[in-house]
């Protein structure tokens, strides 16, 4: 296949580029196109306000001066001349499960290529520290063998998680739903060198609940989580409540 890889992590991440390798390796086409640096948590941003670079950084490599959902639609409009087969956001470093799907520009470029009328998965491996990210590249590569790109339909993607073990350690593959997180201390007050109050807003690691089905519960147990996301907000259940409020009115 023709694949086209993007990420949050910028374009030397490990992550991005051990995928990039497993897929090479295993005879498909691969074309990057990610950030010249780091872009976590840049959600669904893009850049209207200033210009934006495409850098070439090598064969079919591309780094741009922008935002996940910049790199997507620059490879479609600019870059990327021949059709592409599937797009692939990751792998990410770290978790992107439950409202992290929110924030996340790695789940926001997948969305994206969507939006321009692609199939997309969204990567992420479950581990801020010694990451394995071979073992998220090996997975990606033995469900696109098993046909997973096929079943995304339109208005979807498939957001991946994968625990950070070893290939060995996988249980297997569990679909799921999104689950749910909070954090311990999730805002930390510090001072600069000046005495004066500073913020950082993060958290420790995330506590999740005890859902069972959800993509937290699957990747604490060690298996791959899929989880089909749509972009549809509409809450329809409401319609009737807000009719009736409607109709009271007058």
């Amino acid at each position: 296949m023709r694949i086209l890889l993007t990420n949050d992590d910028g374009i030397d991440a490990p992550g991005i580029n051990a995928l990039a390798d497993e897929l090479k390796d295993n005879g498909h086409q691969i074309i990057i196109v990610a950030p010249d640096k780091e872009q976590s948590a840049a959600s669904h941003s893009i850049t209207l306000h200033q210009p934006l670079r495409i850098i070439e950084r090598g064969n079919h490599r591309f780094a741009i001066t922008g935002s996940p959902a910049d790199c997507v639609i620059l490879a479609a409009k600019v870059i990327v001349k021949t059709p592409l087969d599937l797009v692939i956001s990751g792998i990410n470093g770290g978790q992107n499960m439950g409202e992290d799907v929110l924030y996340s520009g790695t789940v926001a470029a997948a969305l994206e290529a969507m939006f321009m009328g692609f199939k997309a998965i969204a990567v992420s491996l479950a581990s801020y520290k010694e990451q394995k990210f071979q073992t998220a590249a090996f997975y990606i590569h033995k469900l696109l063998k098993a046909g997973i790109h096929d079943l995304i339909d339109k208005d979807e993607i498939l957001n991946i998680n994968v625990p950070n073990v070893e290939k060995g350690e996988i249980e297997g593959v569990r679909i799921t739903h999104t689950g749910h997180r909070r954090y311990k201390d999730f805002v930390a007050e510090q001072h600069d060198p000046r005495g004066r109050k500073i913020y950082w807003i993060g958290g420790d690691n995330a506590l999740w609940e005890n859902d069972d089905g959800s993509d937290s519960i699957a990747v604490l147990n060690n298996y791959v989580s899929i989880t089909p996301l749509s972009p549809k907000f509409t809450k329809y259940d409401s319609f009737a409540k807000l009719k009736n409020w409607q109709n009271k009115q007058g």
